[in-house]
Formats: C-alpha cells, sequence, structure tokens
C-alpha cells in the first residue's frame, strides 16, 4: 500500500524483485494513480480506504497474506491488520505509524477550514507542468536521494497529459485537509489487536518521520514487533534501496 500522493507504480522496484517469489498486489488507492476520482459531493475519509484494501484482499490476494505498507499506506495496513488480524500473517509498515497527533486541534475551526478547501479544490485546476522532466524535477527536489532516471520513469507513471503540459494524477482534493484530526489513541485501538510478526523500517536519512521516542511509543503497542533502520534509504524507502528493502520483506514471506 503506497503513500500519501503516491501510486502503486512507486512500488515496481521492489515489487518485481519480490515477484521472482511471491504473488505481489499493488494497487492505486482511490484518488490515487489510475484509480477513480470521488464522485461530485464525495470526499475521502481514512476508513474508506480500509474498505478499498479489504476488498483488493477478498478478491485477489492468496491464502497466506503478508500487507506491507508505506506512510500513509502504513497506517491503513496497520489499521486493516488490527481490523481482520486473523487474516494476515506478517505486517511490513515502511515508516508506517502515523503522524503526529492532532487530538487538541479545534474542531469548530477545522470544519470550516475542511469545508473551504474542499470547495476551492474542485473550482481551482492545478496548473500544469511544461514537461516530463519539469516534473521530475520536482520529484527530485522533495526526495534528495532519487536519481534522475528513476525520476522520469515515476514523473511518467504519475502525471497525465493535459492543455498546457502535465498534472498529477492524485486528485487534488487530496491536499485538503480532512474534517478528523488524527489520534493516536484511536490508532492504537487497532495496534493492540495485531498479533501477527511486525516488521517496522525507518531510512536512515529521514527527515519525514516522528520524533524517535514517539515511533519507539507507537511500535511498543505491537506485541510482536522487529525494528529496523535501513540505511542509505530516506523517507521514500522504495526508491532508495529496493534490494534491501526487498530481502527485509521477503523474510515474511
Amino acid at each position: 500500500m503506497h503513500g500519501f500522493l503516491d501510486l502503486g507504480f512507486g512500488w515496481h522496484e521492489v515489487a518485481a524483485r519480490l515477484a521472482e517469489r511471491v504473488h505481489v498486489i499493488a494497487p492505486d488507492l482511490r484518488g490515487h494513480g489510475d484509480s477513480d476520482w470521488i464522485g461530485r459531493g464525495g470526499y475521502y475519509h481514512f476508513f474508506d480506504y480500509l474498505a478499498d484494501l479489504d476488498e483488493v484482499i477478498a478478491r485477489l490476494a492468496k491464502k497466506r497474506l503478508v500487507v506491507v505498507g508505506h506512510s500513509m499506506g502504513g497506517s491503513v495496513s496497520a489499521y486493516w491488520a488490527g481490523m481482520r488480524p486473523e487474516r494476515v500473517a506478517a505486517l511490513a509498515l515502511l515508516e508506517g505509524l502515523g503522524p503526529p497527533d492532532q487530538s487538541e486541534s479545534a474542531l469548530p475551526g477545522r470544519a470550516a477550514a475542511w469545508i473551504d478547501a474542499w470547495k476551492k479544490a474542485r473550482t481551482k485546476l492545478p496548473s500544469p507542468m511544461p514537461s516530463l522532466a519539469d516534473a521530475a524535477a520536482r520529484l527530485r527536489r522533495h526526495d534528495h536521494l532519487l536519481g534522475e532516471a528513476l525520476a522520469l520513469r515515476l514523473a511518467a507513471a504519475g502525471t497525465r497529459e493535459v492543455d498546457g503540459g502535465f498534472v498529477w494524477k492524485h486528485d487534488p482534493l487530496h491536499l485538503t485537509m480532512g474534517p478528523y484530526p488524527y489520534r493516536r489513541d484511536y490508532a492504537a485501538q487497532f495496534w493492540r489487536r495485531v498479533s501477527c510478526p511486525v516488521l517496522v523500517v525507518d531510512g536512515e536519512q529521514t527527515t519525514l518521520n516522528l520524533p524517535l521516542a514517539e515511533r519507539a511509543e507507537r511500535r511498543a503497542y505491537f506485541a510482536n514487533h522487529r525494528h529496523v533502520t535501513l540505511p542509505g534509504a530516506a523517507h521514500m524507502m522504495q526508491r532508495h534501496q529496493p534490494d534491501a528493502l526487498a530481502r527485509l520483506l521477503l523474510e515474511l514471506a
């Protein structure tokens, strides 16, 4: 399960290595990649992703199931594993223990900001990027370990052509802040129910992760977990160290 504003193709470097031994499913989450956008009046609520993952697994997965989630996809995967603990044989969370706790958010103001941003996202179209090279350069600006060749492949997979250039495939509505704040105590209800082995992987050079103490506290909710720090990798570790990451994941197979 890919992360926020990413797509299933982002796994292709790792998936090709895994597929030599196991059956691999790497879907586009709703509103990402080539999945449909939500219809008029709809929104992307977090639990919708759980329903989608549940259906993908029911239709396509083999009997022995290992679920791998990166970043937001890790949050989705961990929730799902806590919802269906009897179904999953192993879980891998790649910097996927959730964002900072937001339980102190002022809900009335958040709700107003959500509705205002929702309206704006549906009336203002994103400005096109002039070329795939420009899209690749934007990816590299946010990922200092991403090479030029891979950036171009990711840009080609992650954009669609429009008048004036290229835009990202994800629905711009994803860039709005949702109405419900992230609460660690809610997440912990799911984490505690995960009984399978859990591999938690952090990138050694990450800048998009929780503080070290918070990571350790969240890992502790999983009764049977192993923590690994991946050298030479940042947050988008599947791009940076696909061989090493694939070897770690195959240990769960």
